[in-house]
């Protein structure tokens, strides 16, 4: 049986874009959100492993956008 083999791509959270748009520094957005500025940069960065769901609406909350607006699916390249 031939093995197959899915290559997966990732989620990249364009959190500056979206502070950027707003003119809004990172420490705000963390007051806002209710997260430490050390884990707001870990989204910010792509470095996060997992989001909760909460956070997610509470970002979305904070900078008045759609999950859309600051996720992003990349496909892996073949």
């Amino acid at each position: 049986m031939d093995e197959i083999i899915i290559e997966t791509g990732e989620i990249i959270f364009n959190i500056d874009v979206m502070l950027a748009k707003r003119k809004m520094k990172l420490s705000d957005l963390a007051a806002r959100v209710g997260i430490t500025p050390a884990n707001m940069s870990v989204l910010k960065t792509g470095k996060a492993k997992a989001v909760r769901i909460s956070t997610l609406a509470k970002l979305c909350e904070a900078l008045d956008c759609q999950p859309g607006d600051i996720l992003e699916y990349r496909r892996a390249e073949k």
